[in-house]
């Protein structure tokens, strides 16, 4: 028998053990998983959690009035539903943390490039911002009601007030990044400041500012069951203050979860509008 013929097994062998050293899928760092595996964890991560609740709430160990089951929540989100308050208050809720939203975006996205792109820019408005971000939103609420009362501003305000800071300063810092090569390139095939801004920037940017609206549109929907509080006749965060009143705790988990879907809802519209738009930066 020659080397090879005698080396062959030993060569099998170091293969297979190689084989079995490689992580199965659930374990491997920083790759993709089958759509099979992902689809299944998704499920799972829905379903383990509902079926934890409908034991725990069926066992008799803890009173209905302070954890109802599945059944009765979804029997109380039909009986509002059928009242017509459903859709109200999804449509207040909606309204105030879009036009929220929107003014925070209008103001933030020009504000940050012009921080991240001009150092002058960023020295005058970095400081001051830093300082009232950390300043919490709900604070502010008594300053909205004494500065614009008791209607439909102070609730668009404080949302307002708890998105514009960390939109601007994510934004700002996306800017800062952007790789300097790409910059003197421009220059250097005799583009103007403005092309820059506009060419180079704006597009390398664009997936980061649609990343910082993901971020910070969670904060502004759960700004807006605390901007409700204020006067408000309508909304889903009123009703669930108007359920804790009456102490109506399946009322509560109704609403809570339809916050949770409208919220991921929200969060896939997101991620599908930075997947059709910067097709150049998603896998």
């Amino acid at each position: 028998m020659t080397r090879t013929e005698e080396s062959a097994p030993v060569q099998q062998l170091n293969r297979g053990d190689r084989k079995s050293l490689k992580p199965r899928p659930f374990w491997q760092l920083s790759e993709p998983i089958p759509a099979r595996l992902d689809w299944s964890l998704r499920v799972l991560s829905v379903i383990i959690p509902l079926v934890l609740w409908w034991l725990l709430s069926s066992s008799g160990l803890v009173n209905p009035k302070f954890l109802p089951s599945p059944a009765a929540v979804i029997t109380s989100f039909g009986e509002l539903w059928s009242q017509g308050v459903v859709l109200e208050d999804l449509g207040a809720s909606l309204m105030r943390v879009g036009s929220g939203f929107l003014l925070a975006a209008v103001i933030s996205v020009p504000l940050g490039i012009a921080m991240g792109a001009f150092a002058t820019v960023r020295s005058l408005f970095e400081p001051i911002i830093g300082i009232v971000r950390y300043m919490p939103a709900p604070a502010f609420i008594p300053l909205l009601i004494i500065y614009l009362g008791l209607g439909e501003a102070p609730k668009i305000a404080l949302i307002f007030i708890g998105v514009i800071f960390f939109n601007t300063l994510m934004i700002m810092d996306a800017v800062k990044f952007v790789p300097k090569h790409l910059l003197e390139a421009t220059y250097t095939m005799g583009g103007s400041r403005r092309q820059t801004l506009m060419q180079v920037i704006m597009p390398y940017v664009l997936p980061n500012i649609i990343d910082a609206f993901r971020i910070n549109m969670a904060a502004a929907w759960n700004l807006v069951v605390v901007a409700e509080l204020i006067a408000a006749n309508e909304g889903l965060g009123k009703r669930i203050a108007i359920a804790q009143k009456f102490f109506r705790t399946d009322e509560i988990f109704a609403y809570l979860i339809l916050l949770g879907i409208i919220g991921f809802l929200i969060d896939l519209s997101l991620r599908w509008l930075l997947k059709t738009t910067c097709k150049w930066a998603v896998e």
